[in-house]
């Protein structure tokens, strides 16, 4: 009996990690247009959620433009703490004065890309998504470097 629950428990672990890497793999690896094409078809972000205390269209500043919506899924809203879990991506349309979409930036949360700088990649595309910059990018880790403690997000709070 005590054979058969300890068979019974080791296919149970071993199917969950099977379950846990394959989630792991259908993300894509640190590349501007892997990701562009996981945000955009495979898990289009504009179906997912908003940080609790950033929602829907917001004033922004340079150098995101005038407004902008934030778009985060749902590994990153789950995050109540920083650092954000590995996965995290967040997305950031980016509008001018007339609020017509400029460019889309994006952070995503990939182990043991960068830990120096929170290992997150960045990107920015062309509102019709071609790569425009992507990786380990001087200007956005600059900036959002202000907020480490914060896990370098900058519109969101963590408790």
């Amino acid at each position: 009996m005590q054979k058969k629950l300890i068979l019974g428990c080791l296919v149970v672990a071993m199917t969950m990690s099977v379950a846990c890497f394959t989630v792991a793999e259908d993300m894509p690896g640190p590349d501007g247009e892997a990701l562009w094409n996981h945000i955009s078809k495979v898990s289009p972000y504009t179906e997912w959620g908003y940080w609790d205390d950033h929602k829907g269209m917001i004033e922004g500043r340079a150098p995101h433009g005038k407004y902008h919506k934030v778009f985060v899924n749902k590994k990153g809203i789950d995050s109540v703490s920083a650092p954000v879990q590995y996965g995290t991506i967040q997305v950031k349309e980016n509008y001018g004065k007339k609020k017509d979409l400029k460019a889309i930036t994006v952070m995503y949360k990939v182990k043991d890309y960068n830990p120096k700088s929170g290992d997150w990649f960045w990107a920015k595309y062309s509102p019709a998504g071609k790569v425009l910059k992507a990786g380990k990018l001087k200007g956005c880790i600059g900036c959002h470097s202000t907020r480490v403690a914060n896990d370098f997000v900058l519109v969101h709070e963590f408790k």
